[in-house]
């Protein structure tokens, strides 16, 4: 087997790939218009809309990150499909749930690469399309001009990179900074200037374990970050809460190591060896810088350590710093972008979208990580910088969805949207439109069980007060917020009297959004 697909699959069989030309005269719609307009796609992993000052002035600020938002406009109800990375790009790039375009985990799901995406689209009407950085999706890119990709989750250090051409490399730096240098190179040598383009940026950064540049390593030490209300939530009432593996107070969960960089060569954690590896991918340079901050932390940590609540506390202090660093590094290459596009007046002629696969848990609820349909990483930030002629600023307040980026790309750039997207346009609200007939209510289902986290399967549906979430497989839960009275969702009412009929209401949303979207689950758990 090729070695780069190994890299990308740990092994598993690669299905062949469709000629592309033949694919696209065969799937894809012919365009509408001749009017060129660019888009550029930023897409981070894991970075939650508490930690951008766009949305959330808490934590940190995010200067330029808010220039697009300050510039353009700020989805205030942007939600994912699926609050999981493979599963979020895959709904991302078909305009489709997850049970349609067939990648619904991480763990044993295979994206067929021969179905049509939205750059497979815009490739045919002419555009140049490239994807530089995280992929995640098992099978290689289709439907690009121009691909370079990282492994699996890719290395914020001396990074790996699948190339094109087949060879996979090594190069040398930190991995946000190189993602944006390879996209900047793309545009301003790569690729045909004569042609509209679509340039998918996609960062491995926030991703878990936080792993700083080394110009940030000491930024945000002297900083204490406020703990969220519900850290030390029970999970009364919610037995699929109680049983994730996500807390940041268990050693199991967050381990000391791996998460916290706090080595020690006598202590055994079950993921030290992954630290080791990561540790060892920095270079002297990287090293020293590194060992200068966190080594006095490291012997301090251990020559007194806290314990019970105190090391909770603790730990999500180093959680939030290290965090907050690695999102640090993340703005200022959106910055760069933005300068590049500006300085080269691009910007009148291009939609430049940023966006994360999902959200994340900042310690509400305890947690790190995703996968819940709860509200933190239920929802996405999603800001757009719109091109000429979009004289719309500020706030859209309609429930939109990532399924909903493909179908917007397309039309766009006016090419014909296929009748099996799931999705919708978002250029009505982008004109300022407020369509009688948006969608009011939003579908999830989560696949991922039993798997790293332990987080149930899951489905569900929210409108603009409640939310309605079935646990299923092994559990059979229910679980209905008021999230005008209960925003961190810690009160379940489902079961409870006076309920009744925002339950049987809500469960005809769900039964309704199941056959919107043709979710064969519903002929197993019938409603």
């Amino acid at each position: 087997m090729n070695e780069r697909l190994k890299l990308l699959t740990g092994g598993a069989a690669i299905l062949p790939l469709a000629p592309l030309a033949v694919q696209a005269q065969e799937t894809q719609p012919e365009k509408t218009t001749d009017k060129p307009l660019n888009i550029v796609y930023i897409m981070t992993d894991d970075h939650t809309a508490q930690m951008m000052s766009a949305y959330d002035t808490r934590y940190m600020e995010t200067p330029n990150l808010d220039r697009i938002a300050n510039d353009g406009v700020r989805f205030t109800n942007s939600y994912v499909a699926n609050s999981l990375s493979g599963p979020s790009r895959a709904c991302m790039i078909t305009g489709k749930h997850s049970h349609k375009n067939g990648f619904t985990d991480n763990e044993n799901s295979y994206f067929d690469n021969t179905q049509p995406t939205f750059p497979k689209y815009l490739q045919n009407a002419g555009y140049e399309t490239a994807v530089i950085g995280k992929w995640h999706l098992e099978s290689l890119p289709t439907g690009f001009t121009h691909w370079e990709i990282v492994p699996g989750q890719g290395d914020y250090y001396q990074p790996r990179f699948i190339q094109m051409a087949g060879d996979t490399i090594i190069r040398k730096g930190y991995l946000t900074n190189i993602i944006t240098d390879l996209s900047l190179d793309w545009l301003e040598n790569q690729r045909d200037k004569e042609k509209p383009f679509a340039l998918l940026i996609h960062h491995k950064a926030i991703h878990r374990n936080w792993m700083p540049d080394t110009i940030y390593m000491d930024l945000y030490e002297d900083k204490t970050f406020d703990m969220p209300e519900n850290f030390f939530d029970n999970y009364e009432g919610r037995p699929a809460a109680e049983a994730a593996e996500m807390r940041i107070s268990s050693p199991h969960d967050m381990d000391i190591i791996y998460d916290l960089k706090m080595w020690n060569p006598d202590l055994n954690t079950r993921l030290k060896g992954a630290y080791h590896s990561i540790y060892n991918r920095m270079d002297s340079a990287q090293k020293a810088s590194f060992d200068r901050v966190y080594n006095p932390i490291i012997e301090e940590f251990y020559a007194n350590p806290p314990e019970g609540e105190e090391l909770a506390k603790w730990k999500y202090q180093r959680y939030m710093k290290d965090y907050a660093k690695v999102v640090k590094s993340l703005d200022d290459n959106v910055g760069r972008v933005l300068d590049y596009l500006d300085e080269q007046g691009l910007l009148d002629n291009t939609l430049v979208v940023y966006t994360s696969d999902q959200g994340f848990y900042m310690g509400e609820h305890g947690w790190f990580d995703k996968r819940f349909m709860y509200e933190e990483s239920f929802r996405t930030p999603l800001v757009m910088m719109l091109p000429e002629g979009f004289d719309r600023k500020g706030d859209i307040d309609e429930m939109v969805q990532n399924i909903d980026y493909a179908p917007t790309f397309l039309e766009l750039a006016g090419v014909e949207i296929p009748e099996d997207m799931q999705g919708e346009s978002l250029v009505p609200l982008l004109k300022g439109e407020h369509p009688d007939d948006w969608r009011t209510d939003l579908y999830y289902h989560f696949y991922e069980y039993p798997a790293e986290h332990a987080v149930k399967r899951h489905y569900g549906v929210r409108d603009d007060r409640y939310k309605l979430i079935h646990f299923y497989n092994d559990i059979d839960v229910w679980e209905l917020y008021d999230l005008q009275e209960d925003p961190h969702e810690m009160n379940n009412l489902y079961g409870k009297p006076g309920t009744e009929e925002i339950t049987e209401r809500m469960k005809k949303k769900l039964k309704d959004n199941q056959e919107k979207y043709d979710d064969p689950l519903r002929f197993t758990y019938p409603l």
